[in-house]
């Protein structure tokens, strides 16, 4: 029996699914009561059923990117565990970087079925869970804290404890990732002779620019609802960008 045939077997699937219906079920019974809450306070059942539906509506498209990283992923750690880690808390360009460098740290070179073994998969399974779930274990103790920091007047905190923490992360996550991408570039003795691995460079440029059309649409055309399909869409087109430029290269 093959590494993937054990990682897609039946005990596997029922226990990830198990979770994963647990957490549906936890869904559904707040969405019932909230939807009680709001008939409590008055609101306006059509607008609370238009709520709904757009909620419904604009989670489609944005959730294509969760099950591109479940299949991602599915070829190296089989499909219950990425489906569980992608359905519940975790994200994708989380979950394949640790796993990447998991896979690395135990000697396997790259995430591949051909080299997983079953202490391999312990080792990146477990660190692809602790790694994430100090963020549920620090909000028991530091969440209120945090919270009041959040409410913070822009006039107070030059534009907010909340803004300023999330635009910080994301400069580090874009520079750590672009670092990488340059990184592999010059060590490939692509500087001035371009034959190194420039796709992933490529691709990120092909997708940040998706995403700065994205932003124009929403703030200079006033195209608010195409804020929810950006992630996605900037996704979908840099996995398009990446094969084409793929098979050019071939």
């Amino acid at each position: 029996m093959t590494i993937l045939s054990q990682l897609n077997a039946p005990p596997i699937y029922l226990i990830c699914g198990g979770i994963i219906a647990f957490v549906a079920i936890l869904c559904v019974v707040f969405l019932i009561r909230a939807w009680r809450a709001g008939i409590a306070l008055g609101m306006d059942r059509t607008k609370m059923k238009r709520a709904v539906t757009s909620s419904a509506t604009f989670s489609l498209l944005p959730s294509v990117g969760i099950l591109l990283g479940v299949i991602a992923l599915s070829g190296s750690l089989g499909i219950p565990w990425p489906w569980l880690r992608l359905s519940v808390i975790g994200a994708l360009h989380y979950e394949t970087t640790v796993a990447d460098a998991a896979a690395k740290q135990v000697g396997m070179g790259t995430l591949s079925a051909d080299k997983m073994t079953p202490a391999s998969f312990a080792t990146i399974a477990l660190l692809m869970s602790i790694c994430i779930m100090w963020g549920m274990v620090l909000s028991i103790f530091l969440n209120k804290k945090y919270t009041q920091k959040l409410t913070v007047t822009k006039e107070k905190a030059g534009g907010g404890f909340g803004d300023i923490a999330m635009t910080a992360m994301f400069i580090g996550l874009v520079s750590a990732y672009m670092g990488s991408y340059i990184g592999g570039f010059v060590s490939g003795n692509g500087l001035f002779t371009f034959t190194g691995d420039w796709i992933p460079i490529a691709v990120a440029a092909v997708s940040a620019l998706v995403m700065a059309g994205f932003i124009y649409l929403v703030e200079r055309k006033q195209k608010a609802w195409v804020e929810s399909f950006s992630v996605a869409g900037s996704m979908i087109v840099g996995m398009a960008a990446a094969v084409v430029i793929g098979l050019l290269m071939k």
